[in-house]
C-alpha cells in the first residue's frame, strides 16, 4: 500500500471542514439537548430545581412525564411549552 503524505493544505481544508460540521450542529440544536427524552436529573440540572420541586410538577400535571421501568423520561418540548405558556411581558 502505497504512502500518502499530507499536506498543511490538507490539514488546513479538514480543519475548516470539520468546523463547518460543527457549526451545523450547534446550528441545528438551537441550544437544545440533544437528547429529546430527559431524565430526572436532567430536567433538575436544566430548570435548577429540587427532586421534591420536580415531583410536585408531576403530581399536578404541571409537567407530562413517562415512567418506563422504574425511569422517569420527560419530553424535552413538553418543558418548552410550559415556559412558552408561562411567558409574561412586564412593561416598566
Amino acid at each position: 500500500m502505497p504512502a500518502q503524505i499530507a499536506t498543511t493544505d490538507d490539514l488546513r481544508d479538514l480543519k475548516l471542514e470539520l468546523l463547518e460540521s460543527i457549526k451545523t450542529m450547534f446550528n441545528e440544536n438551537h441550544g437544545k439537548p440533544a437528547k429529546k427524552w430527559l431524565k430526572s436529573p436532567d430536567v433538575r440540572k436544566l430548570l435548577n430545581i429540587s427532586p421534591s420541586t420536580l415531583q410536585v410538577l408531576r403530581i399536578n400535571g404541571t409537567l407530562p412525564y413517562t415512567k418506563l421501568g422504574g425511569a422517569l423520561y420527560y419530553d424535552y418540548e413538553d418543558i418548552q411549552k410550559i415556559f412558552d405558556e408561562n411567558k409574561t411581558c412586564n412593561i416598566l
